[in-house]
């Protein structure tokens, strides 16, 4: 037994002598086996990096300190890269992959120095290329602001982002946005010159158009709907909903009256509005946000009611009256018929302004409606109450003159008492064609009251009342038959005028114009003239130069008759005064 042990151990020894690497021994190299070595080399092969090589490699954050990231590439050495390199990247941490070049081989210290910035630029437009293809969105790191738009690191390459482009909504501060890590769509790329523009407003869009469809399809009238003031204009709001805007109209913002929307609300404020209505495809939606709250004539108490006195502001005023704010929401109209007890209509800026506080008196009440109307003038006694004790018929007054008509003019006596002078009332002698020849308005002037209708709120008055007739005196004066001396001063159709006084301006017909010689008075040539007609009632006074001389004439011939007769009984001693008489008829 023991033999055939050592017979072993002797052939076994043999076989390890006689297959022994005395070379390897030789060298002091430790025995491995081929496979062993074989599948070692593939592994190196296949994990180790060529440090040699300038391809861009895959390295991974494994340590970062202040100013530097440590990248292990699988090298004999880890990289250092600097961090300003990860400026896009803030939140670059242990673990993270990143693309490496390697830039130094080996620094002083052994270590391999990497440069990101380099891997980024080379590989950038490879991916800015397939993300524009293939409209993929990408992280950009806003650099900083230029001339309209921003500067964004998008793979290491500056793109252009339009100020359009960053949002929906206007922006107000760019800066906002500086230094931000944001995502991107590359939206158009120049070759030539090596652009990139990008949008971060696309992918909102996107978005919203998805947003848009879901609120559209839901829509209905009376929903009401949390919404964000995007823009204000002087006649409304626009409403984001969400991707979807809608306007409330300036009218449907508050129940009282606002003259801007700034008044009730502000920009990006967040607010609660209902929908009014839409169109067909509600592209446009009306929205309302006074329609959330009760109306205000609701909480009007009914302690209120016509004949009531009430206080308010005005508001709004028109040509035709003022609306008066008695409470929150709740406005009642004074009609400018109803400011002045004066029948001679003005406008209402004459009586109040916009922000008086005024009291009145509540003439109609309609809370159906909604709708109450006001009076002032109620508030003072009308003046027509006592006028047969303050305006008896016959009484002189002085009034104001408020306006003209063809027929007359309106003379106000006191407010709410305004009378009538006819245009045949202002002037015993003038003929006036309108009364705007006579007087002016605002003038002061002296009447008479002539007429006086208490129903119908009608006074008569006169202005040539106020003074005795002169014609009265003219009648006596001027009478037919009288004579008095004056001027030619037109030669008018059919004969001629002249002036004996301010009053008065007689008519001479043409054959009444001729001299004794035979010829006619002329332009400026004065005479005696014969009155022949004289009328009070229509003015009309007629005279004659004419037959100044034929009445002379006729008495002339009178007399020569009446001499002749009495020749007959004369003695011839009387001749003599015959042929005088004769001589005095021929103008001897």
């Amino acid at each position: 037994m023991a033999e055939e042990q050592n017979k072993t151990v002797a052939q076994n020894q043999e076989e390890f002598l006689a297959n022994f690497n005395w070379h390897n021994y030789e060298e002091g190299i430790d025995q491995v086996e081929d496979e062993q070595l074989k599948e070692f080399e593939n592994l190196v092969e296949k994990n180790f990096v060529d440090t040699a090589d300038e391809e861009v490699v895959e390295g991974e954050v494994i340590h970062i300190t202040d100013r530097e990231a440590i990248i292990d590439i699988n090298a004999k050495s880890e990289g250092v890269i600097s961090l300003n390199e990860f400026r896009y990247n803030p939140d670059l941490k242990v673990g993270d992959k990143v693309e490496v070049l390697i830039d130094v081989r080996e620094d002083k210290s052994g270590q391999l120095v990497l440069s990101h910035r380099k891997a980024r630029t080379i590989k950038a437009w490879d991916r800015v290329n397939d993300a524009h293809d293939k409209g993929e969105v990408v992280n950009g790191y806003v650099k900083c602001r230029t001339k309209g738009g921003m500067i964004v690191d998008v793979f290491g390459i500056e793109a252009f982002l339009p100020g359009s482009q960053i949002d929906v909504k206007p922006i107000r501060d760019y800066d906002q946005y500086v230094n931000k890590t944001m995502e991107f769509k590359v939206v158009k790329i120049n070759h030539e010159f090596k652009n990139v523009v990008v949008s971060h407003k696309a992918l909102i869009e996107a978005d919203i158009e998805e947003q848009k469809k879901e609120i559209i399809g839901q829509l209905e009238k009376g929903q009401v709907l949390e919404g964000v003031v995007k823009n204000i204009t002087s006649y409304g709001v626009f409403i984001d909903l969400g991707g979807v805007d809608g306007l409330i109209h300036i009218t449907d913002l508050s129940w009282s009256r606002i003259n801007h929307p700034n008044e009730v609300v502000e920009l990006d404020q967040k607010l609660n509005v209902v929908i009014l209505d839409f169109d067909d495809n509600k592209s446009r939606i009306q929205l309302g946000l006074k329609q959330l709250q009760a109306h205000p004539w609701e909480a009007l108490g009914d302690e209120v009611k016509v004949g009531d006195k009430v206080k308010g502001k005005v508001v709004v005023i028109a040509d035709y009256g003022a609306f008066i704010e008695v409470a929150d929401g709740v406005e009642g109209l004074i009609h400018v018929s109803e400011m002045s007890w004066s029948t001679h209509l003005r406008s209402a800026q004459d009586f109040v302004n916009v922000g008086d506080e005024v009291e009145a008196v509540v003439l109609t009440l309609d809370r159906e409606e909604r709708k109450m109307s006001l009076g002032i003038k109620q508030l003072t006694p009308d003046p027509w109450t006592d006028i047969t004790t303050k305006y008896p018929v016959g009484s002189k007054h002085k009034g104001t003159v408020r306006n003209f008509t063809n027929f007359g003019v309106f003379v106000e006596l006191e407010e709410g008492i305004d009378g009538l002078i006819y245009i045949s009332d202002l002037s015993w002698t003038k003929k006036i064609k309108h009364p705007s020849e006579f007087v002016n308005v605002g003038d002061i002037l002296e009447v008479v009251v002539l007429e006086l209708d208490v129903d119908g709120r009608k006074l008569s008055l006169g202005h040539k009342q106020t003074t005795a007739n002169p014609w009265d005196k003219y009648e006596d004066d001027y009478a037919e038959g009288t004579v008095h001396n004056g001027a030619i001063d037109e030669i008018v159709d059919k004969g001629a005028t002249v002036t004996f006084n301010e009053d008065i301006v007689a008519f001479i017909p043409s054959r009444h114009l001729e001299k004794e010689d035979g010829s006619k008075l002329k332009k400026g040539e004065a005479a005696d003239f014969k009155i022949i007609e004289f009328n009070k009632e229509f003015k009309r006074v007629v005279a004659s130069h004419t037959a100044i001389f034929k009445d002379e004439e006729k008495k002339n011939v009178k007399a020569a008759t009446k001499a002749s007769n009495n020749a007959e009984k004369t003695t011839l001693g009387d001749l003599d005064a015959l042929q005088e008489l004769k001589d005095k008829m021929e103008g001897k």
